[in-house]
């Protein structure tokens, strides 16, 4: 069957290393927009941190779609909201007192584009975040908040080794009940249980009426993997990890060597 639905990744995939879009990576997208392919950014950012990047390739409309915070939310381009899955006020609240007893940098997104944290001393990471998301930043504990306050995800974040070495004791005390992905170096993240980028493809393929293997996914690190595993076609980046490679069924370029385009062109166009 011919592809359908291209889900990709930003950071490191379409992207390059600069934190901008290539021309031939626009160019390949505007050509699959043109033969009615589906082009899904499936993303860990907020709808605001997704919207520039949206609007440069000429992607618009109520009927095209992204997936944000890792696949806690599907929604048009629009802004309407196809499916939410969120994440307690509770367990809000034992993220936070985690971070705070294990000196962890931590942060929590909600399903507007807002980030939160605890911090007092606010991580150079969150800053970042924040800036490159488009997102506002609010210093506040959770009993400055609703008690019904859900989240869209939760992030431990810092320098590398900091996250190394709490990982796998994230992942014992949130992992029976949150997914908890090691998102990027600087990012460990924990989501509704029912969360990940591969079923948040599925769900939106179910929708569209489209099968597997009308479907390509590109990415480039573990939360990827579930896409991966979903899709008919797995690309990984050539500065993708071992690990996006290794589950991939085809890897491309880099994303400073336009892999996007590359495997677009190559995977899903039709002459």
């Amino acid at each position: 069957m011919d592809i359908q639905l291209i889900a990709i990744d930003i950071d490191d995939t379409l992207l390059n290393s600069e934190g901008k879009l290539l021309p031939s990576t626009i160019q390949a997208v505007q050509k699959a927009t043109a033969q009615g392919i589906k082009i899904v950014l499936c993303t860990g950012r907020p709808l605001a941190g997704v919207k520039p990047y949206l609007d440069e390739l000429g992607i618009e409309g109520d009927n095209q779609y992204v997936i944000t915070y890792n696949g806690a939310v599907i929604e048009s381009v629009a802004g309407r909201v196809v499916a939410k899955h969120l994440v307690d006020n509770n367990h809000y609240r034992q993220m936070t007192a985690f971070g705070k007893a294990h000196h962890v940098p931590f942060n929590v997104l909600d399903a507007e584009s807002t980030i939160y944290t605890a911090d007092r001393d606010v991580n150079w990471v969150t800053v970042v975040q924040a800036w490159e998301n488009k997102a506002g930043l609010l210093v506040r504990d959770p009993d400055d908040l609703p008690a019904d306050f859900q989240i869209a995800k939760g992030l431990f974040v810092g320098e590398g080794p900091q996250l190394d070495a709490v990982e796998s004791l994230v992942k014992a005390t949130f992992g029976d009940d949150l997914y908890v992905v090691r998102a990027a170096t600087n990012f460990l993240e924990l989501m509704n249980a029912r969360v990940n980028k591969g079923q948040a493809v599925k769900d939106l393929a179910r929708v569209l009426g489209l099968q597997a293997d009308e479907v390509m996914a590109m990415g480039d690190e573990k939360n990827d993997l579930p896409m991966f595993a979903f899709a008919g076609t797995a690309v990984a980046m050539g500065n993708g990890s071992a690990a996006a490679k290794e589950a991939a069924d085809y890897v491309t370029g880099t994303n400073d060597a336009g892999g996007v385009g590359d495997a677009i062109q190559k995977l899903a166009l039709i002459d």
